[in-house]
């Protein structure tokens, strides 16, 4: 596969954290490739390490070692004002207590492109129309935040990553806290706007079942490997029965799904 089709690639990376008195390493000799205009799901146990590969892809937190690259240049060598305008991050912690409406939140996501008085350009306004046009929220956006559902809220919030404009849009865990028909919707408007609009989303996710209907790729994290590659080839080599070191569940490549022992 070219080069130039990856957003971020990883070669040979170490993950972990690092104190004045040891190293701990979560995961080691990850090689990754997330393409353009795919949608990825990143699953594994609670505390594997998901969050911690997350907060390292995005450069929150350093990698013990290898190389991560962002659009073909070494991610440790962008500025933080540069990461902003290629790579976005939708978080699932809630919003502090304020009076934005649902436009202004969206606005948010022009703050790497506007001038030091946070004036928006007719581009920026253009790119937040466009955001939301995409994500098919203009019936809210006069409304203020804390007047909406959970689930209106986490698309405004992808919203404000589409209005950014970034190459790549990470989301820790966005179905949390949605019931089933919220979850199906919010992954569906994630699949339209990889393949609408070229842009790469990577998210981590416990609802694994939808994630194999729904998802391009995913990544899967077990306490022996990483692996990635498209569900259907998942399922046939049988990663999905590593996932959870327990003898209680079992997956059905027929349905492909858990199933309880």
């Amino acid at each position: 596969m070219a080069q130039q089709n990856f957003t971020i690639q990883t070669q040979n990376l170490s993950i972990g954290y690092k104190s004045k008195s040891e190293t701990i390493t979560i995961a080691q000799n990850i090689n990754l490739g997330l393409e353009k205009g795919k949608l990825i799901a990143l699953i594994g146990e609670n505390g594997i390490g998901k969050s911690t590969l997350l907060k390292t892809l995005t450069g929150i937190i350093p990698p013990l070692s290898g190389e991560i690259t962002l659009l073909n240049k070494s991610l440790q060598s962008y500025k933080p004002l540069n990461l902003a305008q290629e790579l976005s991050i939708v978080l699932t912690e809630k919003l502090p207590p304020s009076n934005l409406t649902v436009y202004e939140i969206i606005a948010l996501g022009r703050q790497p492109y506007t001038n030091w008085l946070g004036t928006l350009s007719e581009e920026d306004k253009t790119k937040i129309d466009e955001a939301i046009s995409l994500t098919e929220i203009q019936h809210l956006v006069h409304k203020k935040y804390d007047e909406i559902s959970d689930g209106q809220l986490q698309i405004a919030l992808i919203a404000r990553a589409l209005a950014q404009d970034t190459s790549i849009i990470i989301l820790d865990e966005p179905t949390t806290h949605l019931d089933l028909v919220h979850k199906a919707t919010l992954l569906k408007l994630l699949q339209k706007l990889t393949h609408e609009t070229g842009k790469t989303i990577l998210y981590s996710t416990h609802d694994i079942d939808l994630a194999i209907q729904m998802t391009d790729e995913m990544i899967v994290f077990t306490p022996i490997q990483i692996v990635q590659d498209q569900p259907c080839n998942l399922i046939q080599t049988g990663v999905f029965n590593t996932l959870f070191d327990t003898e209680h569940l079992i997956f059905d490549p027929i349905f492909g799904k858990f199933k309880i022992k």
